[in-house]
């Protein structure tokens, strides 16, 4: 080995080459409900851009989308066609699981609503079928904080592991002065919404 050679790189970490995001149901009628709801489409916009910027391959979802009505603007802006899906998690939505599988990215990170339903119970799934699983709990929510708490507690006492918007950006760029690097250390830079 090369003595000027970095060590290998941890396995913890994501990167743009072994990840994907996977966005869950940020709907307009659920939002409504949700504290902190400004802070946490803010966060997920923020990993999209960072995504595209990188190379990361990004999934999005909608629940009964009749009832809950479509995804947030500012984020279906940034993606195409939008699956659909009745069952909470997202193993429900199509051929969802398959496609992550052949997609050859075995590390998903997970944002969106309901931190209790809908986001566990696909964490939980995608545990179940092999995956590497990531949450940024700085961009899940539910509308009581308990719910929310609890769900991040048992995520991660079931193997997800627990990050923020900030870390997962630096995880998938990796180092600093390329021009991703600028990018990303632009969205780090931007202001909090009030």
């Amino acid at each position: 080995m090369d003595s000027t050679s970095p060590p290998p790189r941890s396995p913890e970490l994501m990167s743009r080459d072994d990840c994907l995001l996977l966005v869950i149901d940020v709907q307009e009628k659920l939002l409504r409900v949700i504290p902190q709801q400004a802070h946490i489409v803010w966060n997920i916009r923020r990993l999209m851009d960072g995504a595209k910027a990188l190379g990361v391959e990004i999934a999005v979802t909608e629940q009964y989308p009749q009832g809950l009505g479509p995804t947030a603007p500012v984020l279906a802006e940034r993606v195409g066609a939008i699956p659909t899906k009745l069952m909470f998690s997202c193993r429900g939505c199509g051929q969802l699981f398959d496609h992550l599988a052949r997609r050859g990215r075995p590390k998903i990170l997970v944002a969106g609503i309901e931190s209790h339903v809908c986001v566990q119970q696909t964490v939980l799934d995608l545990l179940a079928a092999g995956f590497r699983v990531y949450v940024a709990a700085d961009a899940v929510g539910s509308r009581h904080e308990v719910d929310c708490r609890i769900a991040l507690r048992r995520m991660e006492s079931a193997g997800a592991t627990l990050t923020t918007t900030e870390a997962a950006l630096f995880e998938w760029c990796e180092v600093a002065g390329s021009p991703e690097f600028k990018q990303i250390s632009a969205l780090a830079r931007e202001t909090p919404p009030q």
